[in-house]
């Protein structure tokens, strides 16, 4: 089996790890070899954080160059323009529809881009874009916004979803395994 590759990025506070966390208990259990790794950068005021998750028959780095990402999985859709160098030709974006400023925005220094998603499909890109944040509250927390992209991923990728319901059971602290199960519901479209 090739290795498969795919980056989580997103803000600091929205759930990445958590994210590469289930993504890694749920490959282990399907006997894969697994590497995750986390740069988190200036997450904690809100800057940019980036997981790496490997798997394959046997991986030997978590580390994902440019061009060698099979996934891109994006929790702020600037964010998901920010790494596209990093994704192989044919890959796949999934990416949250909601847009966080950063700094500069904030800080009036420069101007959100208003067409980020349509200039990546107009480059060729792959791009599978949810409003994963209102399917988040739907859900019963905005902070679920990691479990619905989890689900949109899950549709992509051959592992039943019984499996996906099963790691986020061993994953998720039990009081938010619930509403966890729901959120990635509605990411998969039931």
């Amino acid at each position: 089996m090739n290795t498969i590759s795919l980056m989580i990025v997103g803000v600091g506070g929205q759930g990445s790890l958590l994210a590469s966390k289930l993504l890694g208990r749920l490959l282990t259990d399907e006997g894969y070899d697994v590497k995750v790794s986390e740069v988190h950068g200036m997450s904690q005021r809100g800057g940019s954080v980036v997981t790496y998750v490997r798997y394959g028959e046997k991986v030997y780095s978590p580390v994902i160059g440019e061009g060698e990402a099979d996934f891109i999985i994006s929790f702020e859709k600037i964010e998901a323009a920010r790494y596209t160098a990093c994704l192989k030709e044919g890959g796949t974006v999934i990416t949250n529809t909601q847009q966080i400023d950063p700094m500069p925005v904030i800080t009036g220094a420069a101007v959100y881009p208003e067409s980020v998603l349509e200039e990546l499909t107009a480059k060729g890109v792959k791009v599978t874009a949810v409003d994963a944040l209102s399917l988040a509250k739907e859900a019963g927390s905005a902070k679920a916004v990691n479990i619905v992209l989890m689900g949109v991923l899950s549709k992509l990728l051959p592992i039943p979803a019984e499996k996906w319901y099963a790691a986020i059971e061993s994953t998720v602290a039990p009081k938010f395994v619930e509403m966890n199960k729901k959120a990635f519901a509605l990411g998969r479209g039931e």
